[in-house]
């Protein structure tokens, strides 16, 4: 069971990171800074926030507390990325370091303790925990990369309308362990 927990996570994770390069794809670049308002952030800023996070939390992950007295989570927030170069480098390094722990992760590290904030969690809550974070700021990602895009977005997911010749395609194709994200490239 934990090699299954295992291999869903990394899966999960691989499918948030999909979702994000994606939308970093269609985004004209120097929309990348673009908000809709003051208080919201841009592209670039949840980018800059992913990857102070995921540095922080994953880099000696299983020794060391999450939240690093390196990292200035306040800083994450402010336009402060000079490129977009810059925004698809943090992009990846952040991905880079997770991906890296979770492929190193062996099963008996599922029953270990790490801290965040100085607060314990099993290592399998600390995934989820992260696993949810990083959802819900690519969720905001592919909304803004909706907005800025307008007609010209692609869908990354079943397209509105789609569902009853999605549904029957895989009907068609009869039942196979795929993944979601290989059923929409």
């Amino acid at each position: 069971m934990k090699e299954i927990y295992l291999e869903s996570a990394r899966r999960q994770f691989e499918y948030y990171r999909y979702l994000g390069e994606k939308t970093l794809q269609q985004v004209p670049r120097a929309q990348y800074f673009w908000s809709p308002d003051q208080e919201s952030n841009s592209l670039a800023v949840l980018v800059r926030h992913l990857w102070g996070n995921m540095l922080s939390r994953w880099t000696d992950f299983l020794h060391s507390d999450g939240e690093k007295s390196w990292r200035d989570r306040d800083a994450e927030f402010e336009v402060n990325l000079d490129s977009p170069e810059e925004v698809v480098a943090k992009w990846k390094e952040g991905w880079d370091c997770v991906m890296q722990v979770m492929y190193e992760l062996t099963p008996d590290d599922l029953e270990r303790t790490v801290l965040i904030r100085n607060q314990e969690h099993s290592v399998v809550e600390a995934i989820n925990r992260q696993m949810d974070h990083y959802a819900y700021h690519v969720g905001q990602m592919v909304y803004l990369g909706k907005m800025i895009c307008g007609s010209n977005w692609t869908s990354l997911s079943i397209p509105k309308g789609g569902s009853k010749a999605f549904n029957e395609k895989k009907s068609s194709q009869g039942v196979h362990g795929g993944h979601f994200t290989e059923d929409i490239k």
